[in-house]
Parts: C-alpha cells; structure tokens; sequence
C-alpha cells in the first residue's frame, strides 16, 4: 500500500501539490472563523456545574464566564458620595445591552461593582472597551475592568502577538539551525512547506468540528507548535535517508530513491504518527470538552503530518529531488556526523564498550531531574499568569490585595423550587435570607448577593441564585473546600434544602468537577495508553521486551520532564533566567496534555533509533554492530531536530 501511494503521489505530482496548495489557502482562511468561536468553559457534561451552566442559560439567559468586575479606588470619602458613585457605576452599566449589576460594595476605600452579561464569553468581550470608555465619559476614569470577558478582550490580542512574535522566532531559529543541520541547501525550506501543509489540514477540519464541539482559545497555538515539532522531526528523517539512498545508489533513477526513502523512513514516520495518535487519541476519552478539544487538535495533527509525508514529499521529491539532495560549499552537521573519528562515531562505540556505566549515570541524571515531582499540585485554572501591564490584571492585583481574587469568579448557588402559592413566597425568602446569612459566616467567605427581584430571581419565579463571592482564588484548595462544603453540607443541611433543589456552579465549581473527572479517567486513560502503545511497538518491532524498554525509558522520561516543569515553574527557576510568571500550581489541563504530547514525542524518538538498529540487525549484521549503526544513523536527525525544535519554541518564553 504505502508503494502504491508513493507512485502515485510521484506521477501525480503536480496534481497533489496543487492540492496541497488549496488545503494551505483553506487553513489561512479559515483560521480567523476557527477563532471567533474559541471559548474557556471548563464544563464537565453531566455534572452538578452544567447543570448549574444550564439553568443559568435557559432560566436568566446568561453563563458563569460573563460575569464582570469593575472597581474603583475612591481613598476616604462620605457614604454620600459612595452612594453617588455607586449610581454613577449602575448607570454606565445599564446602558450597554444585556448588562445589569449583581453586587456593588465599599471595602476599605474601594468600590467594586459585580455585573452580569446576558451574552455568550467571546461577544460579552467586545463591550469591554465601550464600558471602560463610557466609566472615563461620566467621571469614572480610574475604574479598572476585569472579570473573564475583560481578561478575554486583553489577553487574546496579546495571544495573537506572542503568537506571531513566537512564530518569527521560530522561523529564525529553525532556519539557521537548518542550516547548520543540512548545509547550504534548498532542502531546508522543505520543513516549513510540510509545517504549513499539515497545520492548514489540521485547521481546515478543525474549523468543520468548532461547529459541532466546543473549542478551547488555546488550540491553535497547541496544533501549530505539534505541527512545527513534527514537520521538523519527519522532514529531516526524510531529508537524510533520501541523501543516504542518492549517495550510496548514484547510478538508480530518482523514483527509486524516492520509493526506497518512503518504504524506510516514511513506513518509520507512518508507524511514529500511529503512536502519537494513540496517544493523544487518550484525551478523547476524558468526558470534558475543554480536553477533548485538545485531544481532536493533538490527533489530527500527526494524521495531517502522516498524509503530508506520504503525499506531498514524494510529490516534491519527484520534482526538486536533484535540489534537495546537494548542498553549497557548507555540506551540514548531519553529513559530517558520519565521518570516521567523528564525534558520533566515538560515543557508539563507548555506548556499546561500556553499557552499565552509561546506563546508570544517566538514569541517576534523570532520577535527580525527576525529584521536584514530589512537589507537584494542580489547579483547574489560574489568573495569577496575565501580563501584568494589562487593565483586567491590575484590577486582579488590586481586588486580591483589597478583598481576595475570589470577587472575579464567584460560587453560584442556584435552588430549583416548586411553583407555590403567594403565602409560601414569603417563607422562602426569610430561608433563603437565613441561608445566604450562614453561608456569609464561613471563614473562607468574603461576602454573599442575593435577593428578590431580578438578577437574582428568574422571571418564572422557580428559580433563584446567590452568589458567593471566596476570599481565595477559584483553583485554591480554600474554594474547592468551600463548594464541597456548600454540597455536602451547608445547602442540603438548610431549611431550604428540604424544599429546594441545589445546583452549585460558577467558576469555581467547574474546576472542582473538572479535577474530579480528571482524577477518574486518568489511572483507566494511561493504563488503555500503555496497551496500545504496547501493541502498536510489538506488531513493529516483532519483540516481546522492546515495547517494555520502550515504555519504560517514556516513563521515566516523562517524570524527568514534569520535573523540571516543577523545578522551572514552582520554585521560580524559569522567572530567575527567563523573567517568566512563578506559579505555585499547574493547571491541570496543561498536565495531562504534557503528559501525553510528551509519551508520544518519546515514542516517535524512540522508533526512530530503534527502527534503524532492527533494519541494520535484519539484514545480518551483530547485535553491537546493528546498535551501533543504528544509533549513528538516526542519532544526528534526532538530536537536530529536537535542538531544532526546543530552539524554535523558546522564542514563546518571551511572549507576555
């Protein structure tokens, strides 16, 4: 099957290419729909919290991500004046469309106004900037605005930026460590034609499916940094085999060294994007759509990369082959790799000289980068890394400082009750009055909004909401403690709760059931991993222990990785070298992405090496010589292209 495709990606060559160019024109154009329907919900299907999202939605015709703060310091002036600001505040608001305030109070010489939007994240965002110039037009220009819509109005330009900026960086880097890679030479330019091909794919299907599932504001940037490390990796595999079947075979026609490159090299690449897809394939299964986003991006770019290879390389290989096999003058890194006394060279033969003594030494190497693991803890999400310079995390600092990061993103506690008759009305207000009064009293409570008339009540009157505003973060323990004790304890406790029934949502209740879910599927998630990988590498490599090696040394991998992320993260080492945010927890999305991505980039390494050691053992020769061969082989397009690739995405270090 795989000659069969790369005959006729040969003869048809121009035909693909020009495919190929209209799946690029695709993914430019539709990149920017794509965007406007990328949203932040952590909403975990068939939870308490979307149940919560639910009712809100249907009943007050709003979402927990709507939510906006606005404060104003004001320093010491009479309650009368106070009073002034806060209609002054109340107008601005009521003027823009689908807005109305839920909470306005004075603490300690600062106003901080809660509003509610009745409009979905991405088009409450774009009222940010009339409702910040119209605070300046009535005398309120030093309120700052925060809340998700304003932090989602700052931050996705800033995104676009470091995103581009990111993106010149790694152009840069990748080009001249190409250089240094393969020489003065048209070939490349061939990685970046497969990055964009397999990217503008990967885009294109991606826009379809936004239609249909939820689709998280990070996925470009995840499927463009998958897509670049890919497009580096296979194409340089490609690039030195087919320089490896032309310098050994000059006398054959270029199809054939076309068709040898693909049937070693592209039935590696083929085996490698079979493993990652596995891999990230793992993500679908967690019943989150926030992650499940990440998982369709993850899967879709290494069969978009898989496509590529078998099609378009042949394609362009059949038209720039003579090209793209020379080099001027300066022949690379790679080539001069295999020279006798090179330095490749020496390290085989030590490896195969000394295996124990390599084997340990790095394995306590990596041991010691695995330690700060120990000090690993997560978070569903997190506020503390936006740029500080931006309005909606000034507003941030000041509300932690003043009363506590919890006023951005509040509990919401919804009551579902029966219709009842206009003597009851006045019983479940005094309960619902006595409840809020409890609630305000726990140690991690700021304070609690509720009332009897809109936003507060629903216009059916079956449906009420108090909010609960936590002195701490939504990702804390403190307000994950609070919404389980709310759960558990305090609403079905309460005289209400005999009555009524309770769905707590908002922000913070998302990330409790979002941690929850996660925890659940993670054991099954790695466990079903491992089998598939397990099999996928047994039906290549036709051995029992080499999958187990291969599992192994990913594990083990992975755990020096997670780390370092620690080490670099937590204690501050990257802020220390690279200015960078510290921060105390991961997000959790984030680790089990990691946790993924990085299983499957061990793999594709580990493929390569070995997929050349068993060719090399296959056609007769030793142990140690297949081992050695093999490693000199591949070791310089794996260590180039992971240079290559760490080279290119450091320049995102620098992004806001």
């Amino acid at each position: 099957m795989l000659a069969r495709i790369t005959e006729f990606s040969t003869k048809s060559r121009v035909i693909v290419v020009i495919i190929w160019i209209a799946i690029i024109v695709s993914g430019v154009v539709t990149s920017n729909d794509l965007n406007s329907r990328l949203t932040t919900s952590l909403t975990v299907p068939n939870s308490e919290s979307e149940k919560a999202e639910q009712i809100l939605n249907s009943k007050f015709s709003e979402n927990s991500e709507s939510l906006i703060t606005i404060t104003f310091k004001f320093g010491t002036i009479p309650k009368a004046e106070i009073e002034i600001l806060k209609s002054r505040t109340s107008e601005v608001v009521s003027d823009i469309s689908g807005l109305s305030i839920v909470e306005q109070r004075a603490i300690g010489g600062t106003l901080f106004t809660i509003a509610s939007s009745t409009k979905a994240l991405p088009v409450a965002a774009l009222d940010i900037d009339t409702l910040r110039a119209s605070l300046k037009e009535n005398g309120l220009a030093n309120s700052q605005v925060s809340g998700p819509p304003a932090i989602y109005a700052d931050v996705k330009p800033i995104l676009g930026n470091d995103l581009a900026r990111g993106q010149m960086i790694a152009i840069t880097a990748a080009l001249a460590l190409l250089v240094i890679t393969l020489g003065f030479s048209l070939s490349v330019v061939l990685p970046f034609i497969f990055a964009t091909a397999s990217i503008a794919l990967t885009l294109t299907i991606l826009d379809f499916l936004s239609h249909y599932f939820l689709m998280v504001l990070y996925l470009p940037s995840v499927v463009e940094l998958i897509g670049f490390g890919l497009a580096i990796d296979y194409s340089l595999l490609i690039i030195h085999r087919y320089r490896s079947e032309v310098a050994m075979n000059p006398q054959l026609p270029k199809i054939d060294w076309i068709a040898k490159t693909l049937q070693t090299a592209g039935r590696t690449i083929l085996i490698s994007s079979i493993t990652i897809t596995l891999a990230l394939c793992t993500l679908l299964f967690i019943p989150v759509p926030f992650i499940r986003s990440l998982g369709m991006g993850g899967v879709l770019v290494p069969i978009s990369s898989a496509l590529a290879t078998l099609t378009l390389i042949p394609a362009l290989l059949a038209l720039f082959g003579e090209n793209l096999s020379k080099s001027y003058k300066f022949h690379g890194l790679l080539r001069l790799g295999t020279a006798p006394g090179s330095m490749i060279l020496r390290f085989a033969a030590q490896f195969v000289r000394a295996p124990k003594r390599i084997f340990f030494g790095t394995l306590t190497l990596l041991a010691l980068f695995a330690l700060p693991i120990m000090a690993l803890q997560v978070t569903p999400s997190s506020l503390t890394s936006l740029p500080p310079e931006l309005e909606s995390a000034k507003a941030i600092s000041l509300i932690s400082s003043q009363v506590g990061e919890g006023v951005i993103t509040p509990i919401v506690v919804l009551g579902e009750i029966e219709p009842t008759s206009s003597e009851n009305l006045a019983m479940i207000s005094q309960d619902r009055l006595t409840l809020a009064s409890q609630i305000s009293q726990l140690p991690g409570v700021l304070t609690v909004a509720q009332g009897d008339k809109a936003p507060y009540i629903d216009q059916s009157g079956n449906y009420f909401r108090i909010f609960v505003f936590s002195k701490s973060s939504l990702g804390s323990a403190q307000t994950r403690d609070l919404v389980k004790q709310l759960r558990d304890k305090y609403l079905p406790e309460s005289e209400l709760g005999k009555y009524v029934n309770f769905y707590v949502g908002g922000a913070p209740a998302q990330g409790v059931d979002l941690i929850s879910i996660i925890l659940k599927y993670l054991p099954l998630i790695v466990m079903g991993l491992i089998l598939v990988i397990y099999l996928v590498l047994l039906r290549t490599f036709k051995s029992i222990l080499l999958p187990l090696k291969a599992i192994v040394l990913g594990a083990i991998s992975l755990a020096a990785s997670l780390g370092l992320l620690v080490l670099f993260m937590k204690y501050g080492l990257a802020k220390a070298l690279f200015g960078t945010y510290q921060l105390d927890q991961i997000e959790i999305w984030t680790l089990v992405f990691l946790v993924a991505i990085l299983f499957g980039v061990s793999m594709d390494y580990e493929i390569f090496i070995v997929s050349r050691m068993r060719e090399a053992w296959l056609i007769g020769k030793d142990n140690e010589s297949a081992i050695s061969e093999g490693f000199v082989r591949t070791v310089g397009v794996v260590t180039a292209a992971a240079t290559i690739f760490i080279s290119a995405v450091s320049g995102f270090i620098f992004g806001h």
